[in-house]
């Protein structure tokens, strides 16, 4: 075989003959030619292969096949397109996405293990065939995998984290929600032999507890994102412990874990200060107890989703406005007890002028006009959500308008029911939300 240049054999350029009477082709070299296919992505580097002989060895060249992401190109491919991507990449290949490929399964994930083993980023999100045969060959092959989404993969169990742990052990990323079958065994062994993790995604993993997370307070000190969604026997104990073996964590879902309380604000914010983004959505009793202590200690926050915090009131939203300037995100819908004092103090804070761009104020009843009047200085808020908060008119958007004429306003204003005198058959209006 003769001397490579940029990873292409000399034989291959000789496909380049005199014969091939492309203006391009005569005038730049033919390094230089691989090296602007470089850029192209993979629809373009398809559409290329089928121009010439000569450009397609350049377009297939494995060089060129370094990133792919299939889903937007075709997510009904078969396995044997994965097995020919990976004999076409082989080790040039370092990041491949077959998120939502429902036909690919664990024969041809095999092959593009022993085939592709410098692979560091893979997300076979929503491969609804793989097993935990598939992380047993990402285990024996791939040492070098350093992101994995196995996100909705609903057949993983335990025993993929065990073989993860003994085979990829630089894995920084891991998305295993949905996967309802893990367990804190499976936990354990993950995060003993993997202890540079610093994202763990366990969205809809019921079946964790307190003991699970104790595990990965105590070997993830790394840990910067952590998703529980919905893992809804957590408690305070587990998470305590979360807080308290992980300083460096930015991002906290706990939403829908009801079994939670202040404690839990209290830890964040004596322990982990660079928090940028909480969700604590439907987690009913939080107070503003709690969330005083965060804000004191956590002036970082970019990102709050307090949905159904429904015993927090304007003193939450005064503490905020003291100590968090760089708010950009903010959810308090059904926050009933929120006031428009509480946005007053939220419109003229250090966050107001620069950084909010969304607030969402869904079913606060006692929000009204004044609230928008109050928000009138906050020149980056680019969305505001008022469904049913029935104190809110169509005057008071209009206003508000004026002076944020790119703001997207969403609100829903029951149709005015027609007096009974009126003929005819009653016009049917749809429940939808309107754009206002």
């Amino acid at each position: 075989m003769g001397k490579e240049v940029n990873g292409v054999s000399r034989s291959r350029f000789e496909m380049f003959t005199n014969s091939d009477e492309a203006v391009i082709n005569k005038k730049l070299p033919k390094e230089l030619l691989l090296r602007i296919f470089s850029f192209l992505d993979v629809v373009t580097l398809c559409r290329c292969a089928q121009v010439s002989r000569s450009w397609n060895v350049l377009a297939l060249d494995g060089s060129n096949w370094q990133r792919i992401d299939l889903f937007d190109f075709q997510r009904d491919i078969e396995g044997r397109v994965v097995e020919n991507i990976s004999k076409r990449c082989g080790g040039f290949l370092r990041k491949l996405s077959l998120r939502g490929c429902l036909g690919v399964g664990d024969s041809a994930l095999r092959t593009f293990s022993q085939n592709c083993r410098n692979i560091e980023l893979l997300s076979l999100n929503g491969c609804t065939k793989i097993t935990d045969s598939t992380c047993n060959s990402l285990s024996k092959f791939c040492p070098k995998l350093k992101h994995l989404d196995l996100a909705s993969c609903t057949s993983i169990t335990n025993l993929s984290l065990k073989a993860l742990s003994e085979g990829c052990p630089l894995l920084e990323q891991l998305n295993i929600s949905w996967c309802d079958q893990i367990t804190k065994d499976g936990i354990q062994a993950l995060v003993r032999s993997c202890p540079g993790l610093k994202g763990l995604f366990l969205k809809g993993c019921t079946q964790l507890e307190d003991e699970a997370l104790k595990h990965i307070g105590s070997h993830c000190p790394d840990l910067v994102t952590l998703n529980l969604q919905t893992c809804s026997q957590i408690t305070d104990e587990g998470l305590i412990t979360i807080c308290r073996g992980c300083h460096r964590l930015q991002s906290l879902c706990v939403s829908g874990c009801a079994n939670i309380t202040d404690a839990i604000l209290h830890a964040l914010g004596q322990n982990c200060p660079r928090l940028r983004i909480l969700e604590v959505a439907r987690c009913s009793q939080l107070t503003d107890v709690g969330f005083t202590t965060l804000a004191r200690n956590c002036h970082e926050l970019e990102k709050m989703d307090l949905e159904e915090c429904v015993q927090i009131t304007d003193g939450t939203l005064i503490q905020l406005s003291i100590h968090c300037p760089r708010l950009q995100v903010l959810s308090l819908s059904h926050c009933e007890l929120i006031t428009d004092d509480g946005i007053r103090h939220l419109g003229s804070g250090p966050c107001a002028h620069d950084c909010l761009e969304v607030i969402e104020l869904d079913n606060c009843p006692l929000i009204t006009d004044a609230s928008l009047e109050h928000l009138k200085s906050c020149h980056s808020l680019d969305r505001i959500e008022l469904y049913d908060c029935q104190q809110i008119t169509r005057a008071g958007i209009k206003r508000l308008r004026t002076h944020l004429p790119n703001i997207k306003v969403h609100a829903y204003f029951a149709p005015v029911t027609p007096p009974p005198s009126v003929g005819g058959s009653r016009q049917r209006f749809c429940r939808c939300c309107v754009l206002l």
